[in-house]
Formats: C-alpha cells, sequence, structure tokens
C-alpha cells in the first residue's frame, strides 16, 4: 500500500508582497528573459516573477497601476503579436516569454514653462519630429492604459493644445509608445509638456487655488510644518489618529469644517 500523501504536489505559498495564493492554486509555465519559471497561475506578472526569485530594485513603484514603473512587453508562444501591459496590473498565463522595460531612452526637452507661451510653435520647436509620425498607430497599441496616443500627436501637430492634453490626461509615463515609435518620437514627453502648457496659459485658474498658493508664499504653513518635523513617530501618530477632527461620515458635500481652522 503507497504512501499518497508523500506524491503529493507541493504548493508553494509566497507570503508578503509577494501573494497570498489559493489553497490548490495550479501552476503555470513562463518565461523570464528566457529562462522558464513554474508559477501560480493567479498572480500577476510582477508577483509572479517574484514568486520565482526575483527582486525589484527598479522598475517597481505604486503597484496600483499608476506610475508607470513596471511596462512589459511579451510573447505567447507560437503567437507573432506583440503584446503590451503593466507588471503590477497583467496576470500571467501560461507559456508567456515576458521582457520588463523599466527605462526607455528617449529625447527630453529642457524647456522653462514660465518662458513659454501657449502656441503650438513651443512644443514643435522643442520636438520637431512629431512630423516624422507616420501614423501605422502602434504607440496607441502599446498604451497599457488605453491612451489615444495617435491622436493626442496627431492634435499637437495640428496646434491643439487643449484637445492634446485632454486626451492624454491619463498617461502614466510609462515610455512603451515610445518603444514601438517608426518615427522615434517621445510621445509621452510631448504629451506631458501639452498638458503643463494647458495648464499654465490656456486652462482657467481656479480662484481658490490662487489665494492658497499666496498663503503659503506667504509663509502662513511654515510654524505648523516646522512642528510637525520636529515630533517623533509616536508624537504624529497620535496627532492624526487620536487628535485629528474627523469629518462625519455621512455629512453633506461644504456642510463641515473643523473647530480648527488656522490652516484652511
Amino acid at each position: 500500500m503507497c504512501d499518497t500523501q508523500a506524491t503529493q504536489p507541493e504548493i508553494k505559498v509566497a507570503t508578503g508582497d509577494r501573494a497570498i495564493l489559493p489553497e490548490g492554486a495550479k501552476t503555470i509555465p513562463i518565461y523570464v528573459m528566457g529562462k522558464k519559471y513554474e508559477v501560480p497561475e493567479t498572480l500577476t506578472i510582477m508577483k509572479a516573477m517574484e514568486f520565482a526569485g526575483f527582486k525589484f530594485l527598479r522598475g517597481a513603484g505604486c503597484r496600483g497601476g499608476i506610475c508607470g514603473a513596471c511596462p512589459t512587453v511579451y510573447r505567447m508562444a507560437g503567437d507573432y503579436k506583440l503584446h503590451f501591459g503593466l507588471a503590477c496590473q497583467t496576470v500571467v498565463e501560461a507559456d508567456m516569454y515576458l521582457a520588463q522595460i523599466p527605462f526607455f531612452p528617449a529625447n527630453r526637452a529642457s524647456f522653462n514653462i514660465n518662458e513659454m507661451s501657449a502656441a503650438a510653435d513651443a512644443i514643435h520647436a522643442l520636438y520637431p519630429e512629431i512630423f516624422r509620425c507616420v501614423a501605422c498607430n502602434q504607440c496607441t497599441k502599446a498604451c497599457p492604459m488605453d491612451v489615444k496616443v495617435l491622436d493626442y500627436i496627431s492634435a499637437t501637430k495640428q496646434g491643439e493644445i487643449a484637445k492634446a492634453a485632454r486626451i492624454s490626461f491619463d498617461c502614466i509615463q510609462c515610455g512603451l509608445c515610445s518603444s514601438r515609435c517608426l518615427g522615434e518620437i517621445p510621445q509621452y514627453h510631448v504629451a506631458q509638456l501639452a498638458r503643463r502648457i494647458f495648464a499654465r496659459y490656456i486652462q482657467p485658474q481656479a480662484e481658490h487655488l490662487r489665494l492658497r498658493a499666496e498663503e503659503i508664499e506667504a509663509g502662513k504653513y511654515d510654524q505648523m510644518l516646522d512642528e510637525l518635523s520636529t515630533m517623533n513617530t509616536e508624537d504624529l501618530e497620535s496627532r492624526y489618529v487620536n487628535e485629528r477632527e474627523r469629518e462625519p461620515d455621512m455629512a453633506a458635500p461644504g456642510s463641515w469644517q473643523p473647530q480648527d481652522s488656522r490652516y484652511l
């Protein structure tokens, strides 16, 4: 009579930030930089790589699909098509061949936003390569956030900065678009400049924001910040957790203010 328990496959359970696996999770083969690893099928690419023993020193940030630090290119076995995603959001699949691009070198122009104008010529002068766009749309296909990259580049070429700023709003600066561009355009840097010009010169300025900026420059919060900077961790936690006035959960918007309104 054989001991069936001894033949049961061992289920590895990662801990901490790596993963907490459901009981009985199956493993699947993936390839990281050409080397095969068996990882649980429930994990994201990032957690699967950590499960396989990789330690992220670069290419990992918010782990929430926002910072753009973990762009990943992959192919599926037998499929010619390149796929793109964020390692912290994309779940692994069997026979996935992975390569991460935590940084892609792309031209980034130097400028002083306060010395520029709202004219599109400012962007054209800094990034003349946008006119090399051949409208292949590979940039849009590579975007993990489904931003219409070609559309905002076209808008920038046509001088429609506000339109380019709105279309590119969800860009997370991962650089995957630039890695696929036949015209070697740094699309994500162009988008960032369009949004900065839009915010600085085109979008109407909020009055409350102007007033708050004036208060900061006048030193209204210096004393408070100096006090907080000298407090130890325990005192900071007490100030935030125990002493801080909390807005009632069901308070109507704009109906509540703390008793201490010195810093409002």
